[in-house]
Protein backbone atom coordinates (compact mmCIF):
# COMPACT_ATOMS: atom_id res chain seq x y z
CA UNK A 1 0.00 0.00 0.00
CA UNK A 2 1.32 3.42 -0.71
CA UNK A 3 0.37 6.49 0.17
CA UNK A 4 2.78 9.84 -1.33
CA UNK A 5 2.78 12.99 -1.02
CA UNK A 6 6.01 14.52 -2.30
CA UNK A 7 8.64 13.44 -4.55
CA UNK A 8 8.38 12.10 -8.02
CA UNK A 9 5.35 9.73 -9.72
CA UNK A 10 6.26 6.17 -10.26
CA UNK A 11 7.39 5.77 -13.94
CA UNK A 12 5.38 2.60 -14.91
CA UNK A 13 1.75 3.03 -15.88
CA UNK A 14 -1.18 2.36 -14.16
CA UNK A 15 -4.31 0.13 -15.83
CA UNK A 16 -6.18 2.81 -14.12
CA UNK A 17 -6.35 6.77 -12.82
CA UNK A 18 -8.89 8.63 -10.90
CA UNK A 19 -8.62 11.93 -10.64
CA UNK A 20 -10.17 13.81 -7.51
CA UNK A 21 -10.03 11.98 -4.13
CA UNK A 22 -13.41 13.50 -2.86
CA UNK A 23 -15.79 10.84 -1.86
CA UNK A 24 -16.98 9.91 -5.37
CA UNK A 25 -13.68 9.36 -6.51
CA UNK A 26 -12.21 7.36 -3.43
CA UNK A 27 -15.53 5.03 -3.75
CA UNK A 28 -14.50 4.89 -6.95
CA UNK A 29 -10.90 3.45 -6.55
CA UNK A 30 -12.29 1.30 -3.40
CA UNK A 31 -14.11 -0.41 -5.91
CA UNK A 32 -11.74 -0.67 -8.54
CA UNK A 33 -9.44 -2.48 -5.46
CA UNK A 34 -11.57 -5.71 -5.96
CA UNK A 35 -10.11 -6.37 -8.65
CA UNK A 36 -6.80 -6.80 -7.53
CA UNK A 37 -4.81 -7.58 -10.88
CA UNK A 38 -5.56 -4.18 -12.06
CA UNK A 39 -2.85 -1.29 -11.17
CA UNK A 40 -4.37 1.71 -9.54
CA UNK A 41 -3.75 4.84 -8.70
CA UNK A 42 -5.79 7.96 -7.10
CA UNK A 43 -4.46 11.45 -7.63
CA UNK A 44 -5.50 14.59 -5.72
CA UNK A 45 -4.77 18.26 -5.95
CA UNK A 46 -5.28 19.07 -2.27
CA UNK A 47 -2.85 17.44 0.90
CA UNK A 48 -5.83 14.67 2.10
CA UNK A 49 -8.81 12.82 0.73
CA UNK A 50 -12.02 14.80 1.02
CA UNK A 51 -10.75 18.37 0.47
CA UNK A 52 -13.39 19.71 -1.29
CA UNK A 53 -17.12 19.17 -1.60
CA UNK A 54 -17.02 16.26 0.46
CA UNK A 55 -15.90 17.62 3.44
CA UNK A 56 -18.30 20.53 3.74
CA UNK A 57 -22.06 19.20 3.25
CA UNK A 58 -25.39 19.12 5.12
CA UNK A 59 -24.39 15.16 6.16
CA UNK A 60 -27.32 13.17 5.01
CA UNK A 61 -28.11 10.03 3.99
CA UNK A 62 -30.57 10.67 1.56
CA UNK A 63 -33.48 8.10 0.23
CA UNK A 64 -33.84 9.60 -2.69
CA UNK A 65 -37.43 10.16 -2.22
CA UNK A 66 -37.96 13.94 -4.23
CA UNK A 67 -34.97 13.16 -6.94
CA UNK A 68 -36.65 13.18 -10.48
CA UNK A 69 -37.86 10.00 -11.37
CA UNK A 70 -36.08 7.86 -14.15
CA UNK A 71 -33.24 10.15 -13.58
CA UNK A 72 -29.77 8.55 -13.16
CA UNK A 73 -29.19 10.22 -10.22
CA UNK A 74 -32.23 8.63 -8.94
CA UNK A 75 -31.06 5.28 -9.46
CA UNK A 76 -27.82 6.05 -8.32
CA UNK A 77 -29.60 7.56 -5.00
CA UNK A 78 -30.95 4.96 -4.24
CA UNK A 79 -29.22 1.82 -4.77
CA UNK A 80 -26.28 4.08 -3.13
CA UNK A 81 -28.33 4.72 0.09
CA UNK A 82 -28.83 0.50 0.20
CA UNK A 83 -24.95 -0.19 0.03
CA UNK A 84 -23.81 2.66 2.32
CA UNK A 85 -26.09 1.88 5.20
CA UNK A 86 -24.90 -1.43 4.51
CA UNK A 87 -20.90 -0.60 4.39
CA UNK A 88 -21.44 1.74 7.55
CA UNK A 89 -22.85 -0.09 9.75
CA UNK A 90 -19.84 -2.69 8.93
CA UNK A 91 -17.11 0.02 8.99
CA UNK A 92 -17.91 1.99 12.06
CA UNK A 93 -19.44 4.88 10.34
CA UNK A 94 -21.59 6.30 12.44
CA UNK A 95 -25.46 6.55 10.83
CA UNK A 96 -28.52 7.66 12.98
CA UNK A 97 -32.30 6.69 11.60
CA UNK A 98 -33.75 10.26 13.06
CA UNK A 99 -36.18 10.75 9.59
CA UNK A 100 -37.11 13.41 8.25
CA UNK A 101 -40.19 16.31 8.27
CA UNK A 102 -41.30 18.00 5.14
CA UNK A 103 -42.50 20.71 6.68
CA UNK A 104 -45.28 23.41 5.11
CA UNK A 105 -45.44 26.89 5.97
CA UNK A 106 -48.60 28.36 3.60
CA UNK A 107 -51.12 26.60 2.05
CA UNK A 108 -49.49 26.54 -1.43
CA UNK A 109 -46.46 24.28 0.41
CA UNK A 110 -49.30 22.30 1.82
CA UNK A 111 -50.90 21.62 -1.42
CA UNK A 112 -47.28 20.57 -2.66
CA UNK A 113 -47.15 17.58 -0.13
CA UNK A 114 -49.07 14.99 -1.76
CA UNK A 115 -47.21 15.38 -5.10
CA UNK A 116 -43.96 15.06 -3.24
CA UNK A 117 -45.32 11.79 -1.62
CA UNK A 118 -46.20 10.24 -5.33
CA UNK A 119 -42.77 11.41 -6.39
CA UNK A 120 -41.43 9.46 -3.44
CA UNK A 121 -43.42 6.48 -4.15
CA UNK A 122 -42.29 6.85 -7.74
CA UNK A 123 -38.93 6.60 -6.24
CA UNK A 124 -39.17 3.23 -4.54
CA UNK A 125 -39.59 5.18 -1.11
CA UNK A 126 -42.88 4.01 -0.12
CA UNK A 127 -43.43 4.55 3.44
CA UNK A 128 -43.71 8.46 3.66
CA UNK A 129 -46.75 9.83 5.05
CA UNK A 130 -48.55 13.04 5.58
CA UNK A 131 -49.08 14.59 9.19
CA UNK A 132 -50.96 16.90 10.53
CA UNK A 133 -50.52 20.09 12.76
CA UNK A 134 -51.03 18.32 15.72
CA UNK A 135 -48.59 15.46 15.26
CA UNK A 136 -46.39 17.38 13.83
CA UNK A 137 -45.87 19.71 17.09
CA UNK A 138 -46.32 16.29 19.12
CA UNK A 139 -43.15 15.43 17.18
CA UNK A 140 -40.96 18.82 17.34
CA UNK A 141 -42.58 20.87 19.97
CA UNK A 142 -40.00 23.49 19.72
CA UNK A 143 -40.66 24.01 15.94
CA UNK A 144 -41.92 27.35 15.28
CA UNK A 145 -45.46 28.60 15.01
CA UNK A 146 -47.87 28.90 12.37
CA UNK A 147 -46.95 24.93 10.41
CA UNK A 148 -49.83 23.81 8.50
CA UNK A 149 -48.69 20.34 8.59
CA UNK A 150 -45.59 17.80 6.63
CA UNK A 151 -44.67 14.83 4.91
CA UNK A 152 -42.71 12.26 7.19
CA UNK A 153 -39.97 10.10 5.11
CA UNK A 154 -38.60 8.04 7.77
CA UNK A 155 -35.50 6.82 6.24
CA UNK A 156 -33.97 9.93 5.83
CA UNK A 157 -30.75 9.74 7.89
CA UNK A 158 -27.35 11.68 9.08
CA UNK A 159 -24.07 10.45 8.30
CA UNK A 160 -20.45 11.22 9.16
CA UNK A 161 -19.20 12.44 5.37
CA UNK A 162 -15.70 12.65 6.51
CA UNK A 163 -15.60 9.09 7.66
CA UNK A 164 -17.45 7.55 4.98
CA UNK A 165 -14.39 9.06 2.80
CA UNK A 166 -11.75 8.27 4.35
CA UNK A 167 -12.96 4.67 5.21
CA UNK A 168 -13.20 4.36 0.97
CA UNK A 169 -9.79 5.75 0.62
CA UNK A 170 -8.15 3.42 3.42
CA UNK A 171 -9.60 -0.14 2.26
CA UNK A 172 -8.20 1.15 -1.30
CA UNK A 173 -5.03 1.67 -0.44
CA UNK A 174 -4.98 -1.12 1.72
CA UNK A 175 -5.96 -3.43 -1.02
CA UNK A 176 -3.36 -2.15 -3.53
CA UNK A 177 -4.49 1.36 -4.78
CA UNK A 178 -1.55 4.08 -4.59
CA UNK A 179 -2.82 7.54 -3.51
CA UNK A 180 -1.14 10.19 -4.63
CA UNK A 181 -1.43 13.64 -2.67
CA UNK A 182 -0.71 17.04 -3.58
CA UNK A 183 -0.63 16.12 -7.34
CA UNK A 184 -3.15 18.54 -9.18
CA UNK A 185 -3.73 17.02 -12.60
CA UNK A 186 -2.32 20.33 -15.23
CA UNK A 187 -2.60 18.84 -18.37
CA UNK A 188 -3.63 15.42 -19.79
CA UNK A 189 -2.32 14.00 -23.06
CA UNK A 190 -4.14 11.00 -24.95
CA UNK A 191 -1.59 9.13 -26.38
CA UNK A 192 -0.87 5.82 -27.32
CA UNK A 193 -2.43 3.44 -25.42
CA UNK A 194 -3.61 5.68 -22.90
CA UNK A 195 -2.86 9.08 -21.51
CA UNK A 196 -0.13 10.90 -20.15
CA UNK A 197 -0.86 13.43 -17.18
CA UNK A 198 1.04 16.12 -16.30
CA UNK A 199 0.95 16.94 -12.62
CA UNK A 200 2.80 19.36 -9.94
CA UNK A 201 4.61 16.16 -9.15
CA UNK A 202 5.49 14.89 -12.43
CA UNK A 203 4.58 12.81 -15.41
CA UNK A 204 2.09 10.38 -14.53
CA UNK A 205 0.85 7.45 -17.64
CA UNK A 206 -1.99 5.42 -17.30
CA UNK A 207 -4.40 3.13 -19.80
CA UNK A 208 -7.81 4.35 -18.32
CA UNK A 209 -8.58 7.43 -16.70
CA UNK A 210 -11.77 8.34 -14.97
CA UNK A 211 -12.45 12.19 -14.38
CA UNK A 212 -13.30 12.87 -11.00
CA UNK A 213 -12.64 16.10 -9.87
CA UNK A 214 -15.47 17.62 -8.76
CA UNK A 215 -15.66 21.21 -8.95
CA UNK A 216 -13.23 20.78 -12.05
CA UNK A 217 -14.08 17.86 -13.70
CA UNK A 218 -15.79 20.55 -16.29
CA UNK A 219 -11.52 21.43 -17.07
CA UNK A 220 -10.48 18.58 -17.37
CA UNK A 221 -13.28 17.45 -19.70
CA UNK A 222 -12.23 19.99 -22.05
CA UNK A 223 -8.81 19.39 -22.17
CA UNK A 224 -10.16 16.14 -23.70
CA UNK A 225 -12.23 17.53 -25.90
CA UNK A 226 -16.13 17.41 -24.71
CA UNK A 227 -18.09 20.23 -23.95
CA UNK A 228 -20.97 18.48 -22.62
CA UNK A 229 -21.22 20.36 -19.20
CA UNK A 230 -20.32 23.75 -17.43
CA UNK A 231 -19.80 23.62 -13.52
CA UNK A 232 -21.36 26.64 -11.76
CA UNK A 233 -20.19 26.59 -7.82
CA UNK A 234 -22.99 27.06 -5.67
CA UNK A 235 -21.66 27.88 -2.28
CA UNK A 236 -23.83 26.98 0.86
CA UNK A 237 -23.03 28.32 4.19
CA UNK A 238 -23.53 26.72 7.30
CA UNK A 239 -23.85 27.31 10.63
CA UNK A 240 -23.11 24.38 13.02
CA UNK A 241 -24.95 25.05 16.58
CA UNK A 242 -23.21 23.61 20.33
CA UNK A 243 -24.25 20.30 22.00
CA UNK A 244 -26.35 22.07 24.12
CA UNK A 245 -29.08 23.13 21.10
CA UNK A 246 -29.22 19.53 20.12
CA UNK A 247 -32.49 18.22 22.51
CA UNK A 248 -34.43 20.85 20.23
CA UNK A 249 -34.39 18.71 17.28
CA UNK A 250 -35.59 15.47 16.50
CA UNK A 251 -35.78 15.21 13.07
CA UNK A 252 -33.84 16.94 10.26
CA UNK A 253 -36.64 19.60 9.22
CA UNK A 254 -37.15 20.27 5.33
CA UNK A 255 -38.63 22.78 3.69
CA UNK A 256 -40.55 22.10 0.57
CA UNK A 257 -37.85 21.93 -2.05
CA UNK A 258 -37.02 24.84 -4.88
CA UNK A 259 -35.77 24.70 -8.58
CA UNK A 260 -32.43 25.65 -6.29
CA UNK A 261 -32.37 22.91 -4.54
CA UNK A 262 -33.71 21.51 -1.07
CA UNK A 263 -33.31 24.83 0.80
CA UNK A 264 -32.21 25.64 4.46
CA UNK A 265 -33.03 22.84 6.79
CA UNK A 266 -32.49 22.38 10.02
CA UNK A 267 -30.89 19.33 10.76
CA UNK A 268 -29.12 17.50 14.00
CA UNK A 269 -25.84 15.95 13.19
CA UNK A 270 -24.18 12.48 14.33
CA UNK A 271 -21.75 14.40 16.47
CA UNK A 272 -24.12 16.13 18.90
CA UNK A 273 -24.91 19.13 17.01
CA UNK A 274 -27.23 21.34 14.95
CA UNK A 275 -27.01 22.27 11.77
CA UNK A 276 -29.14 24.97 9.79
CA UNK A 277 -27.99 25.87 5.88
CA UNK A 278 -27.22 25.48 3.37
CA UNK A 279 -27.03 28.86 1.33
CA UNK A 280 -27.60 28.26 -2.51
CA UNK A 281 -25.51 30.84 -4.03
CA UNK A 282 -24.30 30.54 -7.81
CA UNK A 283 -20.63 31.88 -8.50
CA UNK A 284 -17.84 32.02 -10.79
CA UNK A 285 -15.28 31.61 -8.37
CA UNK A 286 -14.37 28.33 -7.63
CA UNK A 287 -12.38 28.96 -4.36
CA UNK A 288 -14.98 30.75 -2.72
CA UNK A 289 -15.63 29.00 0.13
CA UNK A 290 -15.73 32.19 2.91
CA UNK A 291 -18.75 32.59 4.84
CA UNK A 292 -20.41 36.25 4.31
CA UNK A 293 -22.26 37.64 6.76
CA UNK A 294 -25.24 38.42 4.06
CA UNK A 295 -25.19 34.33 4.04
CA UNK A 296 -25.41 34.08 7.91
CA UNK A 297 -28.00 36.79 8.57
CA UNK A 298 -30.41 35.10 6.00
CA UNK A 299 -29.15 31.54 7.69
CA UNK A 300 -30.63 32.99 11.05
CA UNK A 301 -33.51 34.78 9.36
CA UNK A 302 -34.78 30.90 7.92
CA UNK A 303 -33.55 29.43 11.40
CA UNK A 304 -36.33 32.08 13.50
CA UNK A 305 -38.95 30.54 11.59
CA UNK A 306 -38.28 27.20 11.77
CA UNK A 307 -36.95 26.34 15.49
CA UNK A 308 -36.76 29.95 17.54
CA UNK A 309 -34.72 28.33 19.82
CA UNK A 310 -31.97 27.88 18.26
CA UNK A 311 -31.07 31.35 17.70
CA UNK A 312 -30.42 31.65 21.41
CA UNK A 313 -28.01 28.97 21.33
CA UNK A 314 -23.89 28.77 20.53
CA UNK A 315 -22.54 28.68 17.06
CA UNK A 316 -19.51 26.73 17.84
CA UNK A 317 -18.31 26.64 13.39
CA UNK A 318 -19.35 28.70 10.76
CA UNK A 319 -18.02 26.79 6.97
CA UNK A 320 -19.25 26.68 3.57
CA UNK A 321 -19.01 24.43 0.95
CA UNK A 322 -19.02 24.44 -2.90
CA UNK A 323 -21.31 22.56 -5.01
CA UNK A 324 -20.75 20.92 -8.20
CA UNK A 325 -23.95 22.56 -10.07
CA UNK A 326 -24.09 21.95 -13.65
CA UNK A 327 -26.70 23.12 -16.18
CA UNK A 328 -28.23 20.00 -16.43
CA UNK A 329 -30.66 18.37 -14.29
CA UNK A 330 -28.84 14.90 -13.81
CA UNK A 331 -25.29 13.47 -13.25
CA UNK A 332 -23.47 13.85 -16.32
CA UNK A 333 -21.73 10.56 -16.03
CA UNK A 334 -20.54 9.78 -19.59
CA UNK A 335 -17.95 7.03 -20.92
CA UNK A 336 -15.76 7.71 -24.13
CA UNK A 337 -14.66 4.37 -25.08
CA UNK A 338 -12.67 5.85 -28.32
CA UNK A 339 -10.42 7.51 -25.56
CA UNK A 340 -10.15 4.78 -22.40
CA UNK A 341 -12.06 7.48 -20.42
CA UNK A 342 -15.04 8.21 -18.19
CA UNK A 343 -16.53 11.81 -17.28
CA UNK A 344 -17.84 11.48 -14.00
CA UNK A 345 -19.47 15.25 -13.12
CA UNK A 346 -22.35 17.18 -12.18
CA UNK A 347 -21.99 15.29 -8.68
CA UNK A 348 -24.37 17.30 -6.42
CA UNK A 349 -24.99 17.07 -2.82
CA UNK A 350 -25.99 13.35 -3.08
CA UNK A 351 -23.30 12.01 -4.42
CA UNK A 352 -22.31 11.13 -0.75
CA UNK A 353 -25.50 8.81 -0.58
CA UNK A 354 -24.74 8.25 -4.30
CA UNK A 355 -20.91 7.36 -3.90
CA UNK A 356 -20.93 3.38 -3.77
CA UNK A 357 -23.40 2.85 -6.67
CA UNK A 358 -22.10 5.81 -8.47
CA UNK A 359 -18.59 3.83 -7.83
CA UNK A 360 -19.84 0.37 -9.57
CA UNK A 361 -22.04 2.43 -12.68
CA UNK A 362 -18.26 3.76 -13.48
CA UNK A 363 -16.49 0.25 -13.38
CA UNK A 364 -19.26 -1.11 -15.13
CA UNK A 365 -18.70 1.34 -17.70
CA UNK A 366 -14.99 0.74 -17.86
CA UNK A 367 -15.50 -2.65 -18.52
CA UNK A 368 -17.99 -1.52 -21.11
CA UNK A 369 -14.88 0.31 -22.77
CA UNK A 370 -12.57 -2.51 -22.97
CA UNK A 371 -10.93 -2.62 -19.81
CA UNK A 372 -10.83 -6.69 -18.63
CA UNK A 373 -11.74 -6.35 -14.63
CA UNK A 374 -9.80 -9.17 -13.53
CA UNK A 375 -11.39 -11.70 -11.15
CA UNK A 376 -12.66 -9.72 -8.02
CA UNK A 377 -11.47 -10.21 -4.56
CA UNK A 378 -13.45 -8.01 -1.69
CA UNK A 379 -10.86 -6.29 0.43
CA UNK A 380 -10.26 -6.60 4.20
CA UNK A 381 -13.09 -4.89 6.06
CA UNK A 382 -12.00 -1.79 7.44
CA UNK A 383 -12.98 -0.80 10.95
CA UNK A 384 -13.19 3.13 11.62
CA UNK A 385 -12.95 5.38 14.64
CA UNK A 386 -16.27 5.87 15.66
CA UNK A 387 -16.94 9.53 16.45
CA UNK A 388 -20.78 9.55 16.51
CA UNK A 389 -22.22 10.91 19.99
CA UNK A 390 -24.29 7.94 20.70
CA UNK A 391 -21.40 5.84 20.81
CA UNK A 392 -18.82 5.10 23.45
CA UNK A 393 -15.37 7.52 23.16
CA UNK A 394 -12.68 5.36 23.80
CA UNK A 395 -12.01 7.13 27.15
CA UNK A 396 -15.40 5.55 28.35
CA UNK A 397 -14.36 1.50 27.10
CA UNK A 398 -12.52 0.46 30.34
CA UNK A 399 -10.57 -2.63 28.45
CA UNK A 400 -9.91 -0.40 26.06
CA UNK A 401 -7.91 2.08 28.86
CA UNK A 402 -7.16 -0.82 31.06
CA UNK A 403 -4.75 -1.95 27.81
CA UNK A 404 -3.29 1.39 27.15
CA UNK A 405 -3.66 4.17 29.15
CA UNK A 406 -3.14 6.78 26.67
CA UNK A 407 -6.92 6.43 26.26
CA UNK A 408 -8.07 7.51 29.35
CA UNK A 409 -5.73 10.96 28.50
CA UNK A 410 -8.62 13.58 27.37
CA UNK A 411 -6.44 16.44 25.38
CA UNK A 412 -9.53 17.85 23.44
CA UNK A 413 -12.36 17.68 26.38
CA UNK A 414 -15.05 19.57 24.47
CA UNK A 415 -14.87 16.39 22.47
CA UNK A 416 -13.23 14.20 24.45
CA UNK A 417 -10.62 13.04 22.59
CA UNK A 418 -7.67 11.30 23.87
CA UNK A 419 -4.04 11.16 23.45
CA UNK A 420 -4.22 7.63 22.33
CA UNK A 421 -6.75 8.60 19.29
CA UNK A 422 -4.30 11.41 18.13
CA UNK A 423 -1.83 8.57 18.32
CA UNK A 424 -3.68 6.36 16.40
CA UNK A 425 -4.75 8.76 13.89
CA UNK A 426 -1.44 10.15 13.00
CA UNK A 427 0.08 6.34 12.49
CA UNK A 428 -3.14 5.53 10.49
CA UNK A 429 -3.37 4.09 6.79
CA UNK A 430 -4.18 7.07 5.62
CA UNK A 431 -2.43 9.88 8.33
CA UNK A 432 -3.37 13.78 8.57
CA UNK A 433 -0.89 16.12 7.54
CA UNK A 434 -2.81 19.30 9.17
CA UNK A 435 -4.64 20.46 12.36
CA UNK A 436 -7.51 19.87 10.08
CA UNK A 437 -7.10 16.51 8.94
CA UNK A 438 -6.92 15.49 12.51
CA UNK A 439 -9.84 17.51 13.19
CA UNK A 440 -11.95 15.62 10.53
CA UNK A 441 -10.57 12.31 11.74
CA UNK A 442 -10.69 12.55 15.77
CA UNK A 443 -12.76 15.51 16.34
CA UNK A 444 -10.06 17.06 18.20
CA UNK A 445 -10.82 21.27 18.11
CA UNK A 446 -14.27 20.61 16.62
CA UNK A 447 -15.82 21.74 20.00
CA UNK A 448 -17.02 24.97 21.61
CA UNK A 449 -13.90 26.31 22.61
CA UNK A 450 -12.60 25.36 18.89
CA UNK A 451 -9.08 24.57 19.98
CA UNK A 452 -8.72 27.53 22.53
CA UNK A 453 -7.97 25.42 25.50
CA UNK A 454 -6.56 22.12 23.56
CA UNK A 455 -5.16 24.03 20.64
CA UNK A 456 -1.94 24.33 21.53
CA UNK A 457 -1.70 20.40 22.62
CA UNK A 458 -2.95 18.71 19.78
CA UNK A 459 -0.59 21.25 17.33
CA UNK A 460 2.51 19.86 19.12
CA UNK A 461 0.97 15.78 18.91
CA UNK A 462 0.54 17.14 15.26
CA UNK A 463 4.35 18.45 15.05
CA UNK A 464 5.76 15.27 17.02
CA UNK A 465 3.96 12.45 14.83
CA UNK A 466 5.16 14.38 11.62
CA UNK A 467 8.15 14.50 13.08
CA UNK A 468 8.42 11.14 13.41
CA UNK A 469 7.32 10.06 10.11
CA UNK A 470 9.66 12.23 8.50
CA UNK A 471 12.76 10.86 11.14
CA UNK A 472 13.42 14.59 12.04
Amino acid sequence: MTVTAEGPLPRTAYDVTVVGAGVVGCAIARELARHPRLRVALVEAQDDVGQGTSKANTAILHTGFDATPGTLEARLVRGGYGRLSVFAAESGIPVEHVGALLVAWDEEQLAALPGLARKAERNACTDTRMMGPDELYEREPHLGPGALGALHVPGESIVCPWTTTLAYATQAVRAGVDLHLDAGVRDVVPEAGGHRLTTTRGTLCTRYLVNAAGLHADTLDRRLGHEDFTVTPRRGQLLVYDEFARPLVRHILLPVPTALGKGVLVAPTVHGNVLLGPTAEDLDDKRATQSTAEGLALLRDKGRRVLPALLDEEVTAVYAGLRAATEHDDYRITAHPGQAYVTVGGIRSTGLTASMAIAAHVTGLLAGTGLDLGPVREPEPVTMPNLGATAPRPHQRPELVAADPEYAALVCHCERVSRGEIRDALTSTIPPRTLEGLRRRTRARSGRCQGAYCGAAVRELLERGLGERDGT
